[in-house]
């Protein structure tokens, strides 16, 4: 028993500097990896650096230097970095088809800073998903779902499939289909839609909007309704339109046609 608590006071000696040295040498490095994380922030909003590229950087720079800060520390505990690095390359290849995804995800993320096919604070779709960009990761992007739901997509899959992206031009056309009877007078049918959509304070006129006959339909003629406004006031100008179109034709005497039941007795 004497004996091996001598041998562990011993070791405790022995390996109690190079403890002590590595757990310094992480705290501080920690906190000059901070320091020059919040440098580097203020350098780039200075030079009015994109957003989106901010965070991006500052994410791999921090990567980088807290790997480099890892080895520096195992190094002072006693494991020689040269066999660490040889552990590394002879482990790579496994390493390299274990996260392959992984590596896909990262150059989807490089690609799409390279390219820019969006940036944060834009309405996108992709992959199935529809929101606003929230943040660009070094592997996934985050999106703000319209129901404020968060969306994570792999970088990998996003920078290889479709991207439809509603904030880049600034406006978006509102494609509604409205539909009236036979009977219905075209004329002051299209009269009485336009006028819904020109009255509407957040309708663009220039592109000027559109009413026209689309389809002449099974039950009904159909008319294609078109005003343009801003991107973020997609949604309004969408349910207002509808609404106030059927208050109008219905003030009009206009008929929506419907599926009608017919039941006969005998």
């Amino acid at each position: 028993m004497v004996d091996y608590l001598q041998k562990t006071k011993d070791l405790l000696f022995e390996f109690a500097p190079s403890v002590i040295t590595a757990l310094l040498i992480l705290i501080i490095g920690l906190f000059l990896i901070k320091l020059v994380l919040n440098s580097t922030k203020k350098v780039m909003k200075k030079r009015n650096v994109d957003v989106t590229l901010q965070k991006f950087s500052l994410n791999l720079v921090s990567w980088i230097l807290k790997i480099l800060l890892f080895i520096t520390v195992i190094s002072k505990l006693g494991i020689a970095t040269t066999s660490f690095a040889a552990i590394i390359a002879a482990a790579g290849l496994a390493i390299g088809l274990a996260l392959q995804g992984s590596l896909g995800n990262f150059a989807g993320g490089v690609l799409i800073m390279i390219f820019k096919p969006f940036k944060i604070g834009d309405l996108i779709e992709a992959q199935g998903e529809m929101g606003v960009v929230k943040e660009i990761e070094i592997f996934t992007t985050k999106l703000t779902g319209l129901s404020n739901k968060e969306i994570i997509i792999p970088n990998g899959s996003l920078s290889n499939g479709n991207i439809v992206n509603y904030s880049t031009e600034g406006t978006r056309r509102v494609d509604l289909v409205i539909g009236v009877s036979y009977d219905a007078d075209i004329k002051k049918t299209k009269e009485i839609l336009m006028d819904v959509v020109t009255s509407h304070p957040k309708v663009l006129q220039d592109p000027a909007p559109l009413v026209a006959v689309l389809a002449l339909a099974d039950s009904s003629v159909n008319f294609a309704v078109r005003p343009w406004c801003n991107s973020e006031d997609y949604w309004t100008v969408y349910f207002d339109i509808t609404e106030k179109a059927k208050l109008a034709l219905d003030e009009a005497g206009i008929e929506i046609p419907y599926p009608h039941r017919v039941v006969v007795t005998k």
